[in-house]
């Protein structure tokens, strides 16, 4: 039998080890004699019910007639089943009621199947069952009550947690009969209403209960309070408002007190706060809490990890959170926090892996206690009013993976690069909007950064050229240079970069032609997850993994110059396509039309002539198109996709004639024939930039990077 399954997030290990011997109750004895007939011909009638059985039914018969030798089942010492443990099955179908009536049933395990229907209600009034399982499986439809003259159930763990289940959260009556439960997990469903208010009353040694990613309403019962051995309380993700009842800090042996993402406002109390000095983890995040953090914050000395992201809270930071030497994590992300960091005494956070305070209001400089905490994996300061030079003492942090200084006003940014070289981990660096003015460092002898996947240096704007060291960066994968004053040509090197797959260099002043060996980069193959923190676009939408960015070539806004590359055509799995903004000549090459995934096409302010290709109208996914401000002629091919397309997207071609233009096309008019160069050389593709299918062109933007058009 598995442990309760945790979907919202990862408890502490003290915590999750409250599940775990809970579930390992189990006790399994070998079988010594056989099962009842009875027993067998509910087993049976359990796997007759099902739709897909995962090869049990041959299992079964291949060890005969004794049920207590069948995988998956466990007899005791009489005989008599108490185990049908039958989790990853691969089963699918109905729960069979014929289960409920195995009357020494003890432990049932059906988590992580395909299995549909209702939950039986024989399941849940067994006068035997103690542990019952179904999580991870597709069942639907109401939970069932239980009458009202049910007598007291055994239950004790009760895990119906990622199904299907929806409408009304069984009320009051039904958990009555549930006076022995421990642990209920019903979180990642549909359950509707309000979270009812006397799971205690009727149950009072439950301990962990679980209801986040669901559609509760209502605010949080105040009864929960009387829960003198609830440790872990999870109800994320919901639709919850109110405030958190002053009742509720009375269970005081609260472990874990998770509420993320609901509607929930008010202050934190300090002299409620205090109540729970058992607390490893508080997550509140993604709430609408205001206020400053009580000083009592450091009386909770067992506290791990700090969530508090993603609210209304102000003030500067309480410096006895210094005492809270066991802190693991801390996000306190998009808040008004103010004043100087320098107030925490950083020094006596050893444990300290995750420092997340992106989009705030701090000033003053870096705080040089912070290079204390030597176990930082990720730390994100940007967004906030800081300035002055990186210290040297940065280099102290040897296990930092993920850093982001973005938006702020550090200087020097040669300094910078010459101190972050010493974080010999360090994967991902963010330091756009930082750097005004200054000289992009062009030093080849600027060594290191073996380990670097990601580097942003966008919207500073540096001059300069592409500075021959960024090709000594092995493991580069994603490059962002865009919004900077660079100059001269796209460098040969870039080909170097063999793990490069997101290059945006856009809006700069780039010049010589589209370079061939840009495409000779092994872009758009990763799907890497390659965030220690996740990237925003803007202050909501969220980004973990590479593969959420849609694969993009952007070179607008340039000084780019010659014909756009024929071999441009192998670049397949190209959704967004951008040379807007350049100088750009010739005809637009047929090999197009092989981007059949291209979502947006923007060949917009260039010099180009020739007419339109009647074959782009075989791109059946492009919503977006516009090629105005151009010299070309002819008539606009019909049919597919152009249909859609308004007038604006032709604009500023006087040669163009169609239907819906002005200029209509005569008899004379013929659909355009575009010539293939023979040169066929296969190519990779140039780069990847973030790009939202759901608004066209978005493009993303961190916590880095995010997108120029967000600010």
């Amino acid at each position: 039998m598995k442990p309760l399954h945790f979907p919202c997030k990862k408890y502490s290990t003290k915590i999750t080890s409250l599940g775990l011997a809970l579930v390992l109750l189990i006790s399994l004895a070998s079988p010594t004699s056989s099962c009842t007939e009875q027993e067998k011909g509910s087993l049976l009638q359990f796997l007759a019910e099902l739709s897909q059985d995962g090869g049990l039914a041959t299992s079964w018969k291949e060890n005969g007639t004794e049920c207590c030798a069948w995988e998956g089942i466990t007899c005791g010492a009489d005989g008599a089943v108490t185990d049908v443990l039958l989790a990853l099955k691969d089963l699918k179908g109905g729960v069979s009621p014929s289960l409920g009536n195995l009357a020494g049933l003890l432990r049932l395990n059906l988590s992580h199947n395909s299995l549909t229907g209702v939950l039986p209600l024989e399941l849940l009034s067994s006068s035997s069952i103690i542990i019952l399982d179904v999580s991870f499986n597709h069942l639907n439809g109401e939970m069932q009550e239980l009458p009202s003259s049910t007598y007291a159930r055994p239950l004790q763990v009760l895990n119906i947690s990622s199904n299907l289940l929806r409408r009304q959260f069984p009320s009051s009556i039904t958990w009555e009969a549930m006076n022995n439960l421990v642990a209920l997990n019903a979180s990642n469903n549909s359950f509707t209403g309000q979270i009812p208010s006397h799971f205690c009353i009727s149950s009072p040694s439950l301990a962990v209960l679980d209801l986040c990613y669901n559609q509760f309403t209502g605010s949080i019962p105040p009864e929960l309070g009387n829960c003198s051995k609830l440790r872990v309380l999870n109800a994320g993700h919901n639709n919850l408002n109110g405030t958190v009842p002053n009742e509720l800090f009375n269970a005081s042996l609260l472990e874990y007190l998770s509420l993320p993402d609901n509607v929930i406002e008010g202050v934190l109390d300090g002299s409620q706060i205090v109540k729970l000095g058992n607390m490893v983890t508080l997550d509140l995040g993604g709430n609408n809490f205001s206020g400053k953090i009580p000083d009592s914050i450091g009386q909770l000395g067992r506290l791990e990890e700090l969530h508090l992201h993603q609210n209304k809270m102000s003030g500067e930071l309480p410096s006895s959170l210094s005492n809270c030497t066991n802190l693991i994590s801390i996000n306190f992300k998009s808040n008004y926090f103010n004043g100087e960091l320098s107030k925490v005494n950083f020094s006596t956070l050893p444990k300290l892996k995750t420092l997340d305070l992106l989009y705030n209001n701090f000033s003053g400089t870096v705080p040089k206690s912070l290079y204390s905490c030597s176990n930082l994996t990720a730390l994100r300061l940007s967004g906030n009013n800081l300035h002055g030079q990186l210290s040297t003492r940065i280099g102290d942090l040897k296990h930092l993976t993920f850093l982001s200084l973005a938006m702020n006003s550090f200087t020097n940014i040669t300094n910078a690069l010459h101190v972050l070289k010493r974080c010999p981990n360090l994967n991902t660096l963010l330091m756009g909007h930082n750097f005004r003015g200054e000289l992009m460092p062009e030093d080849d002898f600027i060594g290191g950064f073996e380990n670097l996947q990601v580097l942003a240096l966008n919207d500073c704007p540096l001059f300069g050229k592409m500075p021959l060291w960024i090709s000594k960066l092995a493991n580069l994968e994603m490059l962002i240079l865009y919004n900077n004053q660079l100059t001269g040509s796209i460098p040969s090197w870039i080909k170097d970069l063999k793990h490069l797959f997101y290059l945006d260099i856009s809006n700069n002043s780039l010049t010589g032609e589209i370079p061939a060996n840009l495409m000779d980069t092994p872009m758009l193959h990763s799907e890497k997850t390659i965030f220690e923190l996740p990237v925003y676009s803007g202050r909501s939408l969220q980004y973990r993994i590479r593969i959420a960015f849609a694969k993009m070539l952007d070179l607008s806004n340039n000084k780019l110059s010659g014909e756009i590359p024929l071999e441009i055509g192998q670049l397949e799995s190209l959704v967004s396509l951008n040379l807007s903004f350049n100088e750009l000549t010739g005809q637009i090459p047929i090999s197009i039309c092989n981007l059949t995934n291209l979502l947006v096409l923007d060949f917009s302010n260039n010099s180009l002539t020739g007419a339109i290709p009647a074959a782009l109208n075989s791109l059946h996914f492009l919503s977006a198109f516009n090629i105005s401000i151009n010299d070309l002629e002819g008539p606009i091919p019909s049919g597919g996709q152009f249909n859609t397309f308004q007038n604006s997207s032709f604009d500023g071609n006087p040669k163009l004639c169609g239907s819906t233009l002005t200029q209509k096309c005569g008899p004379a008019s013929t659909p355009p024939v575009t010539i293939m160069a023979s040169k066929q050389t296969d190519y990779k593709v140039p780069f990847v930039i973030a790009f939202s299918l759901f608004f066209g062109v978005g493009v993303l933007y961190d916590q880095t990077i995010l997108s120029r058009y967000l600010g």
